[in-house]
């Protein structure tokens, strides 16, 4: 994509006049996939659970500056080093009686490395079309039907910012009856301007064993410390059973430098657990990283 169709999507959201408030209310929850046979499978397996259609409540703890850009509607980030920036170049908003959405769409500006700040660009505003193509279209076919509640908000998060590294976070909450959260994160070597994968840290497959025992072993402690959580590890019902992570599992590098998985809300516990995430103890794989260039002690 040409940097010009950035350049138009700030120039067209800059001029649009964004309300004071905004009433957000989340889509449909995902009725596909693996998520959803879990969600499903759980519900009937413990009936007490119930969901509220009439009222979803989304909590999001954010690094300071993107708390600013919610303060401000989002209408800019701050400069997140003294080159990258990130800004909101669109956002589409959808505000009536039943039919709730806000749908912010993220872009890079400052890599040298135009081919990848210009992917990962192009990527936003793809994804975010297809959430508002898709609303739009269920929106149009609930008013056929009779009508409604849906909603979806969609954004992102500034999760590290150091002299290194860059991640960011985009996450989307869908409602139509009961909600449903995921995030994706893509983290950037700001001096080598590179994208950071997983698979890129380690020197073998290994890792997704290592990883994986110690999250287990992680969610066994979480347990058995605090009867409130749960974590899908010793169910009767085989499929709920977290075993091990991707092999692209989502991922993120903390100010720390620290390794940080991430799983969405109905991966591997119950949906009152929201999304979770484990911070990777560096020790445990001190002996198959590339190098200590991004995760370190």
């Amino acid at each position: 994509m040409k940097d010009n169709k950035v350049e138009k999507l700030r120039k067209e959201y800059m001029d649009v006049s964004i309300p004071e408030e905004l009433d957000f209310v989340v889509k449909k929850a995902l009725k596909e996939g693996k998520r959803d046979f879990k969600k499903k499978q759980y519900n009937k397996k413990l009936r007490a659970i119930t969901t509220s259609a009439a009222a979803v409540t989304v909590i999001f703890t954010v690094a300071i500056n993107t708390s600013q850009v919610f303060a401000n509607t989002l209408s800019r980030v701050p400069v997140v080093s003294s080159i990258v920036k990130v800004l909101t170049i669109n956002e589409h908003i959808i505000n009536e009686d039943r039919y709730n959405a806000d749908i912010k769409t993220p872009a890079i500006e400052g890599l040298e490395n135009q081919d990848l700040q210009n992917s990962l660009n192009e990527k936003y505003i793809e994804e975010n079309e297809k959430l508002y193509d898709a609303f739009i279209a269920d929106m149009e076919a609930l008013k056929e039907n009779g009508g409604g509640n849906l909603g979806i908000d969609s954004g992102y998060e500034i999760k590290t910012d150091t002299d290194r590294i860059l991640s960011i976070g985009r996450y989307v909450v869908n409602t139509a009856g009961s909600s449903s959260t995921t995030l994706k994160y893509d983290t950037i070597d700001k001096e080598k301007e590179v994208l950071i994968t997983l698979p890129s840290l380690f020197k073998g497959d290994s890792y997704i064993e290592i990883i994986s025992r110690n999250i287990k072993q992680q969610m066994k402690e979480a347990m058995e410390a605090d009867e409130h959580i749960h974590y899908w590890i010793e169910e009767e019902i085989e499929e709920l059973n977290f075993h091990k992570i991707d092999e692209d599992q989502n991922f993120y590098i903390n100010n720390e430098y620290q390794l940080v998985i991430s799983f969405d809300k109905y991966d591997v516990a119950p949906g009152y657990m929201g999304t979770v995430e484990f911070v990777i103890p560096t020790e445990i794989l001190q002996d198959i990283l590339v190098s200590n260039g991004y995760i370190r002690q």
